[in-house]
C-alpha cells in the first residue's frame, strides 16, 4: 500500500517561521515533521510514499531526496504556486497512488499507528477518517461519529485517513477542499470514521510548535 503525505500548504499562520521552509520542514525533537511521519510509515511497512509540494517545495526534496536514505521511496506531485487544497492535491496524485491509500496532513504530529489502516478493506468509492478529542483551537470539532446522529457530539478531523481512489470518481482537478466531499459523502454513507485517544498535535501556530518542543525537553 501506498501513503500520501500532504505538504503543499502555504503555512501564513506559522509565519515567519514558513517565511522560506515548508510547514512540514519545521522541526520537533530535531527532526521535520515530514521525517517523523515518513518513519512511523516505515516502521508500518509502508515504504512508498506519495507527498505534494507547492510552497518551497525545493526545501523538501533538497532534504528528502528519492528516500532512499530514510529506507523509503518517495514520489514527489507538483502542484501550482498556491497549491490546490486537500482534495485537489488528492486528485491529482490519484495516477501515483494505486487503488486505495493512506494520507496524512504533513503539518501533525502524531504517534497514531497507521497499521490498523492497512487492515481495512473498503468498498469502491469509500473512505475512513481517523478523528481526535476538539483542540483549544477548534472547540466545535468538525464531524460525528459515522453511526451516530449527524446532530451528535463532533470531532476533529485527524487529517489521517484511507481512501478508495473512486471516492474521488468524477471530481476534476484543481483547487478544489476536501472538508465539503467529506460531508456529502458522510451524509451518504459512503465514509467511516473512528475516534484516536492517543498523542496529535496541529502544528498551527509558533506557539503550538514550541509548546511541543518544550515538552520534549523536559
Amino acid at each position: 500500500m501506498k501513503a500520501m503525505i500532504l505538504a503543499a500548504g502555504r503555512g501564513k499562520r506559522m509565519m515567519p517561521l514558513t517565511e522560506t521552509m515548508p510547514k512540514p520542514m519545521l522541526k520537533i525533537n530535531g527532526k521535520p515533521l515530514l521525517e517523523h511521519h515518513i518513519n512511523n510509515l516505515r516502521q508500518a511497512g509502508i515504504t512508498d510514499i506519495v507527498i505534494n509540494l507547492a510552497w518551497q517545495g525545493d526545501k523538501i526534496t533538497e532534504y528528502f531526496g528519492n528516500g532512499s536514505q530514510f529506507g523509503v521511496t518517495i514520489t514527489y506531485s507538483q502542484e501550482q504556486a498556491g497549491g490546490l487544497e486537500t482534495a485537489g492535491g488528492i486528485i491529482q496524485a490519484l495516477p501515483l497512488l494505486g487503488e486505495q491509500f493512506i494520507v496524512i496532513n504533513g503539518d501533525v504530529f502524531t504517534d497514531y499507528d497507521v497499521t490498523s489502516l492497512m487492515q481495512l478493506h473498503l468498498q469502491a468509492g469509500e473512505a475512513h477518517i481517523v478523528l481526535v478529542e476538539n483542540p483549544a483551537h477548534n472547540p466545535d470539532g468538525d464531524f460525528a461519529l459515522s453511526h451516530l446522529s449527524p446532530d451528535s457530539q463532533k470531532y476533529t478531523f485527524s487529517g489521517i485517513s484511507r481512501y478508495h481512489a473512486d471516492f474521488f470518481k468524477g471530481l476534476s482537478t484543481g483547487i478544489r477542499p476536501l472538508g465539503p466531499i467529506l460531508r456529502e459523502r458522510l451524509s451518504e454513507y459512503q465514509v467511516s470514521t473512528e475516534l484516536y485517544l492517543g498523542q496529535w498535535d496541529d502544528i498551527g501556530t509558533p506557539a503550538r510548535l514550541d509548546e511541543i518542543n518544550q515538552r520534549f525537553a523536559l
